[in-house]
């Protein structure tokens, strides 16, 4: 099963969700050899689309995308490290369940994907994170992120079309004995198979909350020509309630 989005009515996405095939960066400076991006002819989401990646009351939460929204305070538009100061004092989910801070990301404008692996600084392309370093059974049991746009800039979520159990099952002939990996994301795509990507456009204090141990996905400024800083707080468990 690809994502699933929590919307009422298409008019509440309309102009805001986009969908393109991938690509390799084709010795794109500043990226791993091998990583994945989005190509650049975003088409907007139809209605027929979007009725297709609908979340319905039977979706997983391991599949499972839901937009937020929450009221940020005055900020200085440069002060980008005070921003870590401002995520650290807020609460993203209204006092439900709380969250772990995970810390804060300064994407510059105007980048096709923005996460970086920390020891190279190269770009790293579609990946699934591995907070909970589960197995390809227990993959969809992963805890969700949340993520939160702080601004100044708006930017977008990227999550492919395909979960990480679905590629490995494709790719490998016994996928039970395989762990998950942003590599299997890369040879899928690098063996000839379709991959195609959302892009969902997010304002100052929207964000998502996404299963991001199981959909291959990233953050995005393309087109877009002010920075943002993202910050990152890791949820609950898939299936435990509030």
């Amino acid at each position: 099963m690809g994502p699933r989005l929590v919307f009422d009515t298409f008019d509440h996405i309309r102009g805001r969700c986009d969908i393109a095939p991938v690509r390799l960066p084709g010795g794109e400076p500043g990226y791993d050899d091998g990583a994945i991006v989005p190509g650049d002819d975003w088409t907007p989401l139809t209605a027929d689309e979007a009725e297709q990646h609908r979340a319905d009351a039977s979706t997983p939460d391991s599949v499972r995308i839901e937009l937020v929204r929450r009221p940020l305070p005055d900020l200085d538009p440069d002060d980008l490290a005070g921003r870590l100061e401002t995520a650290a004092r807020l609460d993203p989910l209204k006092s439900r369940r709380p969250p772990t801070l995970l810390g804060c990301t300064a994407s510059p404008a105007n980048w096709t994907t923005t996460t970086q692996d920390s020891a190279t600084g190269r770009r790293i392309g579609l990946h699934v994170d591995n907070f909970d370093r589960l197995p390809y059974a227990r993959r969809h049991q992963g805890r969700r992120r949340l993520c939160l746009n702080l601004g100044p800039g708006p930017r977008y979520v990227l999550i492919g079309d395909h979960d990480v159990q679905q590629i490995c099952r494709t790719l490998h002939p016994d996928p039970e004995q395989h762990y998950p990996h942003t590599d299997d994301i890369r040879r899928y795509v690098t063996a000839g198979h379709r991959l195609r990507c959302l892009r969902i456009r997010l304002e100052p204090g929207e964000g998502y909350i996404a299963p991001t141990e199981f959909l291959p996905h990233d953050g995005s400024t393309a087109g877009i020509d002010r920075p943002s800083v993202a910050a990152f707080w890791l949820g609950r468990r898939a299936g435990e309630t509030d």
